[in-house]
């Protein structure tokens, strides 16, 4: 934000207080993150001196939980407040110093923690069970050591064990040599922007390209893009596909059925969840091209391109939100989530917890976090627009499941596992866009939303799922020992996309080298935790308005749950079943009533 209608970007000291976050409810001068600093460096030493004794009693099993526990709390809040620190100005030498210190820190908790488990893991099962129902307080552990019991039957001898850690580091090598390739050394031509001026094409300017209303730009920028991974398409293959016969090798080696398996199985879900969010986004496919017809219709094309898929099919319209409006809107929005839900988002938005403001030097973007013990954080970089009022709603959504899992839960089952993580921020937005939609009334502003809403179904369901599927293809390839050539990842992408978008969408030759730009697929089986976390949301915001306070109270004990249990477990008790496929169909049911909206408005 600038002032007095410059476009110099204001200093941190130059920030009005009521809109910083107030980190000192962490530590309330940098003296006390000192002593919290040198008190885990004292107790490292005395943790290392359970290493090898944690089978001989419950007790010496429960004292060592303990302590490592508050080793690892004190080291989370001195991380926290040290990284917060320089994103406030992450030119201040004084809190990159004292990051530096907090990440040389982390190294040795990660070092004097790492016997904990693999010992648990030693310990006999029967052994174990008489540990927990004879110690008073290691109960609190149940569900932990039985999580850890769960991988007994994948987990190899010492020996063995230590041959893969080791092997590991090497592993790494694709994912590695592909983030160097993919964030230091591809280079792309320039191309001619809208004013005709030479721009050169990066990564970060390509999603601003594909938007752009001028045609010519946006194939420019797609031929540009894709020609130069398509340049370096056999390098690129060959680090993927090593990329999946390592993944292959560690899931063969410990006994897995399936790579899909060895990934599902650290959140005990069910290969058939990953399979019904597939068939079941398969079944609504027609929405989808429904959709794509209707966006060839409203940009007045006779070929609907890929190129085509990005830019507004809705005329920008003039939407300023300032913060106060949003902070009202958004409470107004979220209120279907009952008075105590709305009395903590006021609390949040209220009382120091969001950084609202940009200044120079502040880390960009938006993000939720915070420590255990104290309240959660937000940062933003605010803006007067539409998109910045969603990005308050999703963050307060991950600021609350923080809150409500940190004070109703132990510190070991405080954190909520990654499948879940996008579910509460996706409430808020689901909840946000459905008030929106009832008091909406001028037409344009109305299409708008919903054309909002809808690229939201089309990037985080029906992409990642599309995503997913070409995940399980290439490694049921490598698993059944085919190879995986530049042309069979070209074919195989190119096909479904395909399938996804439809007969009234050109599917141009160069997106059959897209695979080779995603990064995520180095993390394997992992994007479909977006399309069931927005179904899962989507489905939950519906019963909250159809249902009322019943739903809402299931909503709270889930986010209450943090991680003391399985996330299926635990989004079931809300009441969605990821193990079918009704919650995905809920959702792009309401997908399909919005596109219908459209073509009517």
């Amino acid at each position: 934000m600038s002032e007095q209608g410059s476009n110099r970007l204001p200093t941190r000291q130059e920030i009005p207080d009521e809109m910083k976050w107030r980190l000192e409810d962490i530590y309330a001068n940098d003296d006390l993150w000192s002593q919290d600093y040198h008190w885990v460096t004292e107790k490292l030493p005395v943790l290392g001196e359970f290493a090898g004794q944690l089978g001989t009693s419950g007790q010496v099993l429960l004292d060592c939980l303990r302590l490592r526990d508050q080793i690892l709390e004190k080291f989370e809040r001195l991380y926290v407040y040290a990284r917060m620190r320089q994103d406030e100005d992450n030119t201040d030498p004084k809190y990159q110093a004292l990051v530096d210190r907090a990440e040389t820190l982390g190294v040795q908790v990660g070092s004097q923690t790492a016997f904990v488990e693999p010992e648990i893991l030693g310990i006999p099962t029967e052994t174990l069970r008489e540990f927990v129902e004879g110690t008073t307080g290691l109960d609190l552990y149940r569900h932990y050591l039985e999580n850890i019991q769960r991988m007994r039957d994948h987990t190899l001898p010492v020996e063995q064990e230590r041959l893969l850690a080791e092997a590991s580091e090497m592993g790494q090598a694709p994912s590695n040599i592909f983030s160097m390739f993919n964030n230091a050394d591809i280079q792309f031509p320039t191309i001619r922007d809208e004013s005709g001026q030479e721009v050169e094409l990066t990564k970060g300017r390509f999603i601003q390209f594909m938007e752009s209303k001028d045609r010519r730009v946006r194939i420019d920028a797609f031929k540009a893009l894709y020609s130069t991974y398509g340049a370096w398409r056999n390098s690129l293959a060959a680090m993927l596909a090593a990329n999946v016969k390592r993944f292959a090798f560690f899931a063969r080696t410990r006994k897995y059925n399936f790579p899909l398996e060895a990934a599902l199985h650290g959140d005990n879900i069910e290969v058939s969840v990953y399979d019904n969010l597939i068939n079941a986004v398969h079944e609504n496919l027609p929405a989808l091209h429904r959709y794509v017809r209707l966006r060839r219709r409203l940009l007045e094309v006779d070929e609907l391109h890929m190129y085509d898929l990005y830019t507004p099919i809705v005329a920008d319209v003039d939407m300023e939100i300032p913060y106060p409006e949003a902070k009202s809107t958004v409470i107004t929005g979220l209120e279907p989530l009952g008075e105590d839900y709305i009395a903590n988002l006021k609390e949040g938005l209220e009382n120091h917890w969001i950084d609202v403001m940009e200044n120079r030097g502040k880390t960009s973007g938006a993000y939720s976090w915070g420590a255990y013990g104290t309240h959660p954080y937000v940062l933003l970089n605010w803006q007067d627009t539409l998109d910045n009022m969603f990005t308050l709603a999703h963050e307060m959504g991950h600021a609350l499941h923080s809150h409500y899992s940190d004070t109703n839960q132990p510190y070991i089952y405080a954190q909520y596992p990654i499948f879940l993580a996008e579910v509460a921020s996706t409430v808020n937005e689901s909840l946000l866009m459905h008030h929106l939609l009832n008091t909406v009334t001028e037409r344009n502003q109305r299409r708008y939303l919903i054309n909002h809403y809808l690229e939201q179904f089309r990037g985080t369901v029906y992409r990642q799922t599309m995503f997913a599927e070409f995940e399980k293809e290439i490694h049921q390839r490598v698993w059944a020992g085919e190879p995986l050539t530049p042309q069979v990842l070209c074919d195989s992408y190119r096909r479904l996309n395909e399938v996804y978008y439809g007969p009234d969408i050109v599917v141009d030759p160069e997106i059959e080298m897209e695979w080779a730009r995603i990064p995520h697929f180095y993390t394997p089986f992992y994007v479909y935790k977006y399309a069931t976390g927005f179904s899962a949301a989507t489905a939950l915001s519906q019963r909250i308005l159809d249902e009322g306070e019943e739903t809402v109270e299931r909503y709270l004990t889930f986010l209450k749950a943090g991680g003391s249990d399985y996330p299926l477990n635990i989004l079931r008790r809300a009441g969605v079943d990821m193990t079918t496929p009704e919650p995905i169909q809920a959702a792009l049911r309401v997908f399909a009533q919005l596109v219908e909206e459209l073509e009517t408005l």
